[in-house]
C-alpha cells in the first residue's frame, strides 16, 4: 500500500458514492449508462474471484465487497426499480457493449501473465475495465448536456485511474519484482479515453459553465 494507491481507491470510492447520490437523491438515472455499469459489475466479479480464497487484508476484502455490492445495486435499480428505470436513457445508451466483452475475453485468453483460470479472468477484468467507460462517454456525447453529478462521477473515475498510474510508477521503482505490465498498459489506454472529457470538464470549470460534450 502507498499513498497513490490509497488515494486512487478513495477516489474510486467517491465516484461510486457520487453516482449513488445522484440515483437515490434525484430518483433518476438519466445520463447514466446501464451498459457501463453492467460492464463494471462484470469487471469486479471477474477480478475478485479470490475474495473467499485468498485473504490479503481486511481493507482489501472490504473494498472488494463494496465495489461489487455497490455496482450490482446500481444495476439493479436501473433495471428493476419502477421509478428509476423510467428515467433511463435507453434510446441513447445503444453502444454494443457485448463486442467489448467478447474482444476483452479473447484478448485475455491470448495475452496473460499466467495460464490459470484466476489469472485469465484477472487479465480479462483489466482489459474490460480499460474500455468499460466507452458506453458512458458515448451516451454523454449524444445527450450533449451533462448534469453536475454525472460529470463529477466520470471525473472521479478518470482521476482514480490516473492515480493508479502513479501507483504503478512508484511500485516499479520501489519493488524489486513488480511486473504488472498488463495493468500498466491497460491503465494508460483507459486514462487516454478520458482525455477529451477532462478537457471539456476543465473548460466548464474554468468558465463556471455547464459541462457540454460535442456530439
Amino acid at each position: 500500500m502507498n499513498i497513490f494507491r490509497f488515494s486512487g481507491d478513495m477516489t474510486h470510492l467517491i465516484s461510486i458514492l457520487v453516482l449513488l447520490l445522484k440515483i437515490y437523491a434525484t430518483k433518476s438515472c438519466s445520463g447514466v449508462s446501464l451498459k457501463t455499469q453492467e460492464l463494471y459489475a462484470i469487471v469486479f466479479v471477474a477480478r475478485y474471484l479470490d475474495l473467499f480464497t485468498d485473504f490479503i487484508s481486511v481493507y482489501n476484502s472490504v473494498m472488494k465487497v463494496i465495489f461489487i455490492g455497490s455496482t450490482l445495486a446500481i444495476v439493479y435499480c436501473m433495471r428493476f426499480d419502477p421509478v428509476m428505470r423510467r428515467s433511463y436513457d435507453r434510446d441513447l445508451d445503444t453502444f454494443r457493449h457485448y463486442y467489448l466483452l467478447l474482444g476483452c475475453f479473447l484478448l485475455a485468453l491470448v495475452v496473460h501473465e499466467k495460464f490459470s483460470v484466476q489469472e485469465i479472468f484477472w487479465a480479462f477484468s483489466i482489459y474490460l475495465e480499460a474500455v468499460a467507460i466507452l458506453p458512458q462517454l458515448v451516451l454523454l456525447q449524444r445527450s450533449g448536456n451533462v448534469d453536475n453529478l454525472t460529470g463529477q462521477y466520470v471525473f472521479f473515475l478518470g482521476a482514480y485511474r490516473a492515480l493508479y498510474i502513479l501507483n504503478w510508477i512508484y511500485r516499479y521503482f520501489t519493488e524489486e519484482h513488480f511486473s504488472r505490465w498488463i495493468a500498466c498498459v491497460s491503465g494508460l489506454v483507459q486514462t487516454a479515453l478520458y482525455a477529451d472529457f477532462f478537457y471539456y470538464y476543465f473548460i466548464s470549470w474554468k468558465n463556471n459553465a455547464k459541462l457540454k460534450l460535442p456530439a
